[in-house]
């Protein structure tokens, strides 16, 4: 399991928790977390070419067997019950690799879009990328009690 994000690093007010909640994902299952930089000159690009930019080098690094799981907004919300379920399928289908993407500030590109095998939302409410990352954590960490029915959900 494989964690995107486009941006900087992980800031110290989050990397602490998102540290924390992956070394306990890797208790059930390798996860780790890849930083996609920016391009550079994005300050000086277009809205839209940026998406371009940065959907071309989230496409490049994708293998063809990898499950994309976008992080929007828009996508599919789920309870805490409903995606340890639907996690637990994805991980027994042990060929594909699972790839969390969180987008860059303006989201993602229509192209990334349409690769993307599951758009899931956390809330229609629109948080910090460091804050999505630090919450996309503990949610896998909850999914992965959920699954083995430990006590940490109830809490």
């Amino acid at each position: 399991m494989q964690f995107w994000t486009i941006g900087k690093a992980h800031e110290k007010y989050v990397r602490e928790g998102i540290e924390l909640f992956t070394q306990r994902i890797n208790r059930y299952l390798p996860a780790e977390w890849n930083i996609i930089h920016p391009p550079k000159n994005a300050g000086m690009m277009s809205e839209m070419d940026l998406l371009k930019k940065e959907g071309e080098m989230i496409l490049d690094f994708l293998k063809k067997d990898d499950y994309l799981i976008l992080l929007d907004e828009r996508g599919k919300q789920n309870t805490s019950e409903q995606f340890s379920i639907f996690l637990q399928e994805r991980m027994m289908e042990r060929q594909k690799n699972m790839v969390f993407l969180i987008g860059g500030a303006y989201g993602v590109s229509k192209e990334v879009m349409a690769r993307a095998n599951f758009t899931w939302s956390l809330s229609k409410l629109v948080f910090p990328h460091q804050l999505v990352r630090l919450i996309l954590s503990e949610q896998i960490y909850r999914a992965c009690t959920i699954m083995r029915n430990e006590k940490y959900h109830h809490e």
